[in-house]
């Protein structure tokens, strides 16, 4: 898949885990999805303890959500083997639809690339894993990538990694909020993405309820767009409430494919007025009261604003974002080579993961043990 250069709108439902660890419930979202139209049906993947420290897996998991006592047992329930990945995957090219999955750590996208997949996802809480994103530059595989939870400068230190590769990739703005507030959408920062990156396509990873704020970012010119899908908001599982439901996503699908037939109404400017969408919206009656979500969505002059880590996302990186830990025992006064330092979502968080080069050489102020996080005060410079 050429992702730099899109013909029309990627359209992606994303399944998730919103499957409940079941493969027949997976192909019915699937057949499901198909119907309404989208292009494309994507899961997740991970290897649980490439992903997590032993803490974070082992940590009590007390929700209405939770399929199981610990993090780890309740992550475990929804897992599906990479051989039922190929079967899902097979299942969804049957309905027409391309498969694809976000891999959540190494071992999940080595796993995933053997299924000859047209792209991989990669989520907001890798995008600042350091080590990760240059393992997967070189590995000529189609990428899509979230931006949540990050700054502009790990955001732009990404974009270097894969384009100094000459990988094909696209970069998705993204709000790490579950569900984000129509307010805090930020849909602006894709009329940024779009000027700071002007070689790749930008695209909308989208999380807030509804679909307006979808139709929004398309007329800003996403030329992606990602939805989480499912059958049943009322289902366990915290993705299901901010979801949309096969009629909401048939709906979507429909609004998106209405502003492609009418490119004149596009506004394809690296920078967009909030007249120029409520004329958009207006002449193609998109939906009810664009006013209130043009008021709440544009921010004047934000284009100017380099992107930053915003709070309504804190929760989402505490919880989620990854951190620096250490592969193996270490003792006190050793050097720290790149072969010491991985990156696992850890309990509790340490340095976060685009740090990872700057850790690299310094020399341990005391003893470490694997899987422990990399905290401030481990370490001092070795010129000291």
């Amino acid at each position: 898949m050429d992702l730099k250069n899109l013909k029309s709108v990627f359209i992606i439902a994303e399944i998730g885990q919103n499957h409940q660890g079941d493969i027949v419930k997976a192909k019915e979202m699937i057949l499901e999805a198909s119907r309404a139209g989208v292009d494309c049906v994507k899961f997740q993947k991970s290897c649980l303890e490439a992903k997590f420290t032993r803490n974070a897996l082992n940590r009590p998991y007390n929700s209405p959500h939770s399929f199981g006592s610990t993090y780890g047992e309740h992550k475990r329930f929804l897992e599906f083997t990479i051989e039922q990945f190929k079967e899902l995957k097979d299942y969804a090219e049957s309905c027409g639809l391309v498969f694809s999955a976000s891999a959540m750590d190494i071992v999940s996208f080595d796993e995933l690339k053997q299924l000859d997949l047209q792209f991989i996802k990669i989520g907001s809480g890798d995008t600042n894993n350091i080590p990760y994103m240059r393992h997967i530059a070189k590995q000529n595989v189609p990428l899509i990538v979230s931006t949540g939870m990050q700054t502009e400068d790990t955001i732009t230190k990404v974009y270097n990694i894969l384009n100094d590769s000459s990988a094909n990739f696209a970069l998705l703005h993204c709000i790490s909020s579950y569900p984000t507030k129509v307010e805090d959408t930020k849909l602006n920062y894709i009329s940024r993405y779009r000027k700071l990156y002007p070689n790749i396509s930008v695209g909308y990873s989208g999380h807030e309820i509804g679909y307006e704020c979808s139709c929004l970012a398309i007329l800003m010119g996403a030329k992606i767009l990602e939805r989480h899908f499912t059958l049943d908001k009322n289902q366990k599982g915290s993705d299901h409430c901010l979801s949309l439901n096969p009629k909401e996503l048939r709906t979507l699908v429909d609004k998106v494919r209405l502003i492609e037939r009418n490119p004149n109404v596009i506004q394809l400017s690296s920078s967009v007025m909030s007249n120029d969408l409520l004329n958009s919206i207006t002449k193609l009656n998109l939906f009810e009261s664009p006013m209130g979500f043009i008021t709440k969505t544009y921010q004047p002059n934000i284009d100017d604003i380099p992107r930053s880590i915003f709070p309504c996302e804190l929760m989402c990186k505490h919880k989620l974002g990854k951190s620096l830990i250490y592969t193996r025992d270490l003792k006190k006064g050793q050097h720290l080579v790149e072969s010491d330092i991985g990156v696992k979502v850890s309990e509790p968080n340490g340095i976060p993961a685009e740090f990872y080069d700057d850790v690299i050489g310094k020399v341990l102020m005391r003893d470490v043990f694997y899987d422990d996080p990399v905290m401030e005060c481990d370490t001092m410079d070795n010129s000291m």
